[in-house]
């Protein structure tokens, strides 16, 4: 039975090890990119996110989510790179 259970760990560990990291990395990838997204903002001059969620018709609360690095919907990224006047594939060329 231990042998079995054993080797049945053995085959799992990588995977949910390999799960984590994947999961790491991806946490890692949302905050770069609520970072550009707060730079963009900076960039254009609004110090603060709840003027410029306001002035752009943004919910405040989700846009402080967005720039806090909580999981978004490409819907709302798109809708915010709108705003800022670019596209998909400029806003991720360098990330």
């Amino acid at each position: 039975m231990y042998n079995i259970c054993g080797k049945f760990y053995a085959t799992l560990f990588p995977i949910f090890h390999s799960m984590e990291n994947l999961d790491r990395n991806i946490d890692l990838k949302i905050k770069e990119i609520s970072q550009k997204l707060k730079e963009l903002r900076l960039s254009r001059g609004y110090t603060s996110y709840e003027t410029f969620a306001f002035e752009n018709e943004l919910n405040r609360v989700q846009y402080w989510r967005i720039e806090s690095g909580q999981n978004i919907t490409l819907k709302t990224l798109i809708k915010v790179l709108e705003i800022h006047q670019i596209s998909l594939g400029e806003f991720f060329k360098d990330l």
